[in-house]
């Protein structure tokens, strides 16, 4: 672990968050803004339902080099216009590709990826819009290098579900041998569940050698809860599940490619299933370049920096979970926390 366990050990990454205010309101948005001069991205879309924005300018056989933000937001694709928001602000600061003689001829490339979140807190309208956007950069904006990534129901994850519990954002980071640093963050929004229904531990905890299997009588009596709650759910939730993984290493377009895809795998060892067609998963990797690879060590030293992808996105999954202190109950449903059913002594911070 690095500083703060989070995105924002990779220096020059900023993380800020906004949400859609007013009754009925249950979304919002959380950007990614990489440091001046942008960072080299790329994605991998996975799931047959996704919602996205300028995804097709991270293929690296296209012109686009480096991007500015990443926006991750709620309010399926109506919440895409939140990073309208987000380029207005990032055009001010004369931030994008250059398409002209003067430095304000810029337009920044600001791929977006959404979750569904539509009615959940009772007001279908009541989604993301420009402003959101610009208010999520700019508390980015805001913050200083290596900064706290507040976490749970916060931005894109105001909303969040997963599989009946209340989901939300979570973050993780490491450092490698190497000294490179990975990290990743996570909105935790799928039908898919986090839970093994046999144990009531957490399906990533597995794959981190240091999961928490509750009182046999506790899980017991969470799981009746849940199938209660899960009866208010009509229509079920739908879902998508999003994530950022960064690193300090200067990688390549295709290097960054392969780390987006990779990521994926960090996904399905914490939620299952998952990228089913009415999923919309989605990686963005991306690259500061602050730390050069080593070339003595080849082209495998990129394996060690793929593996971390994978196990900093399961462990940003679980973090979400856990740390997501209250569930929500109202006209979009009834969704308990992880930590109502089960107890604070299965928090991150009791271990």
């Amino acid at each position: 672990m690095t500083k703060h366990d989070a995105l924002t050990d990779v220096t020059g990454l900023r993380v800020g968050h906004a949400r859609v205010e007013g009754p009925g309101a249950l979304s919002g948005t959380t950007v990614v803004l990489a440091p001046p001069g942008g960072a080299v991205a790329a994605v991998d879309v996975r799931g047959g339902g996704p919602g996205t924005r300028e995804t097709d300018a991270l293929d690296p056989r296209n012109v686009v080099q480096r991007i500015e933000a990443v926006v991750l937001t709620g309010g399926s694709a109506y919440g895409l216009e939140s990073a309208a928001g987000v380029m207005a602000w990032l055009e001010e600061q004369g931030r994008g590709v250059r398409v002209g003689p003067d430095p304000s001829h810029v337009v920044p490339v600001v791929p977006a990826a959404c979750v569904f979140d539509l009615g959940r807190g009772g007001d279908f309208t009541a989604r993301p819009s420009a402003a959101t956007g610009r208010a999520a950069v700019e508390a980015a904006a805001a913050t200083g290098l290596h900064a706290r990534v507040e976490t749970g129901a916060v931005g894109a994850g105001t909303g969040a579900v997963v599989g009946g519990l209340k989901g939300g954002v979570g973050t993780a980071s490491t450092v490698l041998e190497s000294g490179v640093t990975v990290a990743a963050l996570v909105v935790v929004n799928a039908v898919g569940a986090a839970v093994d229904p046999e144990t009531g531990a957490l399906y990533g905890t597995y794959f981190q050698g240091r999961a928490a299997y509750p009182d046999p009588a506790v899980h017991e009596a969470a799981r009746q809860r849940l199938a209660e709650a899960r009866a208010s759910h009509a229509p079920p939730p739908l879902n998508t599940t999003l994530a950022v993984v960064a690193t300090d290493a200067d990688l390549t377009r295709a290097q960054a490619q392969k780390l987006a895809g990779t990521a994926h795998d960090g996904i399905a060892r914490a939620i299952r299933p998952v990228h089913l067609l009415n999923d919309g998963d989605t990686v963005f990797a991306l690259a500061t370049g602050e730390r050069e690879m080593a070339p003595e060590a080849g082209p495998l030293a990129l394996n060690d920096i793929l593996a971390a992808g994978a196990d900093t996105v399961t462990r940003a999954i679980v973090r979400a979970v856990l740390e997501t202190a209250g569930g929500i109950e109202g006209p979009g449903g009834d969704f308990p926390a992880y930590r109502e059913l089960y107890g604070p002594d299965l928090s991150p911070d009791s271990r």
